[in-house]
């Protein structure tokens, strides 16, 4: 009997997640948040790269105002 009843367990176990998207959700999901890495990466690059333009820039403004 009692293997009957862990069977049907089993059996009701195994219908009720192939009747799920969880997988396809997460596997969706996990692609989302890397393509959103790789976007947020290069922007932080281009940001870095605006920086150091700026970081560049500042120096000139002593120089324009010691007349150079």
């Amino acid at each position: 009997m009692w293997k009957l009843t862990k069977q049907y367990f089993e059996d009701v176990w195994d219908l009720l997640w192939s009747k799920t998207s969880i997988d396809e959700k997460a596997i969706e999901t996990i692609k989302e948040i890397k393509r959103r890495y790789n976007l947020t990466t290069k922007e932080l690059s281009d940001v870095a790269q605006a920086i150091k333009k700026v970081g560049k820039e500042i120096s000139d403004i002593d120089n324009a105002i010691k007349g150079k």
